[in-house]
């Protein structure tokens, strides 16, 4: 439950502490007395959004803190979740810097503002004025549906096949895009495969082409070369083979006379093998070389099928086609299988909306079981609130698709006249209406939910008189279940609280501030007083009071 809650530098509050009890509690005060600057420093500590304008000193930070007892409450798996130290009175505090930073901590560790939005959310139900219009919500009707039934663990195995289920359904949805994108191309990518399967392509061949083509181009004018060549070395009319023999042959006969002479003739022994060899090396080159015009024709139609296969894939080389080729192989393989990839993928959505079928039943049958209950207690709850001929249903229909909520349909349906035509609840309840269908609502969730607390702030609006009284006789039962604090403006409700806190506010030379304080029994009945006549307090109205009180 909320123990207490500290205030520093927020809007018209310079320094405000607070303590609070269990059972049922009320605050009071006149419009504008400071009750929604309450409200919203409670609101903030529970992780609401900050502004800097609520900085009453704009030099100073705010700072806002709430203790709560947390003992009963089984909320040891979140702090070990979030990594906290786990306290059974613990502390939440935020601050507000004048730079319009805000910083939250939980028992002094500092976390997310997200963190202690979800552990305010477990500590206590904040509920405000305009909360009347969401009870329309489909979210908000599931929510009450399933606090009653204690679906958290059943819905939260629900939303975590339906996930998985949403996951498969969107892989399958963008593979069979892809598919059908890449299909479009298939034909496209086939004809680019088959021109470059047709060429045959090798590493390094066309180097060697570009050289073979050369050669054959100017083979005549080559030969030609090559033949003047032999003929000088050895068929001409002075061969140079023959000559340097002579020489040879010369330098051998002065070889015993004339020592050095050793020396001459090796390297002309040397010059003779050589050029004999190289003589009989073009020879053999000359006859190897062949005027072959198919050979030419053959190479031309090769080396223009690849030169047109680079320009168009803008590569300047066989290895870049090479390597082009496999990728496209890849890529038709994978058009062709990708079928048997999307047929897995069938299955696999199909195995899991089996799955989901199953928990969605099972939710669906979980809810079903509580219908009636729920709905006979919020009609017990509306007759005792003074709408005698009150009618409310739980209509339930089953979808035909899957959402994150389950397959169900809910609906509130209500009637305040007898024989009435039910209807959409936000469609036909008034005001006063809304506000006591709410409250019932939440005596309902009071008594199978484990939030320590909650905040009513002027649920009783468009009600008073005979109503209010019984309202008050609601929170007050509610009280004995949960921790109850009501913001009201009516007297009959006031009355009912086993504590009164007076809001007020006050000047003094510098300043006008708003404070809170603790009402004693006279004080109540001073309070309640001018409640039930205005700022006109007559004797009447003290009796008045002190009736009310003593219910």
């Amino acid at each position: 439950m909320l123990q207490s809650i500290s205030i520093q530098n927020y809007a018209l509050i310079n320094q405000l502490d607070i303590d609070f009890s269990d059972g049922f509690s009320v605050i009071t005060g006149e419009t504008g007395s400071g009750k929604s600057i309450l409200l919203g420093a409670l609101s903030l500590v529970l992780g609401q959004r900050a502004e800097v304008n609520v900085l009453k000193d704009r030099e100073k930070k705010c700072i806002i803190e709430s203790c709560f007892s947390i003992s009963r409450y089984k909320l040891e798996g979140f702090f070990d979740k979030n990594q906290l130290d786990y306290e059974e009175e613990t502390l939440l505090r935020r601050e507000i810097l004048p730079n319009g930073k805000s910083r939250a901590f939980v028992n002094d560790s500092p976390v997310s503002v997200k963190t202690l939005k979800e552990l305010g959310f477990r500590l206590i139900d904040v509920h405000s004025q305009n909360q009347n219009l969401v009870i329309g919500s489909f979210d908000y009707q599931v929510g009450i549906v399933d606090t009653y039934a204690g679906n958290a663990e059943l819905l939260k195995k629900y939303q975590d096949q339906f996930d998985k289920f949403q996951l498969l359904k969107d892989n399958l949805r963008k593979q069979e895009e892809i598919a059908a994108k890449e299909k479009a191309d298939l034909d496209y990518f086939q004809f680019q495969l088959e021109q470059l399967l047709d060429a045959k392509l090798v590493a390094g061949e066309q180097k060697e082409m570009e050289n073979e083509l050369e050669t054959l181009t100017h083979a005549e004018e080559i030969k030609s070369g090559l033949f003047k060549a032999y003929e000088n070395l050895s068929e001409g009319e002075f061969p140079i083979v023959s000559q340097l023999k002579e020489a040879r042959n010369a330098i051998a006969q002065i070889q015993n006379v004339y020592p050095d002479a050793d020396s001459l003739y090796q390297r002309l022994e040397s010059a003779y093998i050589e050029l004999q060899d190289l003589a009989q090396e073009v020879e053999q080159t000359n006859e190897s070389i062949e005027l072959d015009p198919s050979r030419i024709e053959f190479l031309n139609q090769k080396l223009d099928a690849i030169y047109s296969l680079q320009q168009k894939h803008h590569v300047d080389s066989v290895e870049g086609l090479i390597e082009i080729r496999e990728e496209l192989i890849q890529k038709v393989d994978k058009i062709v299988s990708g079928d048997d990839f999307i047929e897995d993928l069938k299955k696999q959505l199909d195995k899991q909306e089996a799955l989901l079928q199953k928990v969605s039943e099972k939710l669906t049958n979980s809810r079903k079981k509580v219908v009636s209950a729920i709905e006979k207690t919020i009609v017990a709850q509306l007759v005792q609130l003074g709408i005698p001929n009150a009618n409310f249903k739980v209509d339930m229909k089953i979808r035909e698709d899957f959402q994150y909520l389950g397959r169900d349909l809910l609906c509130f349906l209500f009637s305040a006249n007898k024989n009435g035509q039910l209807e959409e609840v936000q469609k036909v309840a008034s005001g006063g209406e809304l506000s006591r269908l709410m409250l019932s609502i939440k005596y309902l969730v009071s008594s199978s939910t484990a939030l320590p607390s909650i905040v009513f702030d002027e649920i009783d609006t468009g009600v008073s008189g005979e109503i209010a009284d019984k309202m008050g006789v609601v929170m007050r039962d509610m009280a004995e279940n949960i921790q109850v604090i009501s913001i009201t403006h009516l007297p009959q409700i006031a009355g009912k609280g086993n504590y009164h806190y007076k809001v007020y506010k006050a000047d003094d030379e510098l300043e006008t501030y708003s404070n809170i304080v603790l009402l004693d029994n006279e004080s109540r009945i001073e309070e309640l007083a001018k409640m039930l006549s205005g700022s006109d307090m007559t004797q009447a109205a003290m009796e008045n009071a002190k009736v009310l009180l003593a219910k």
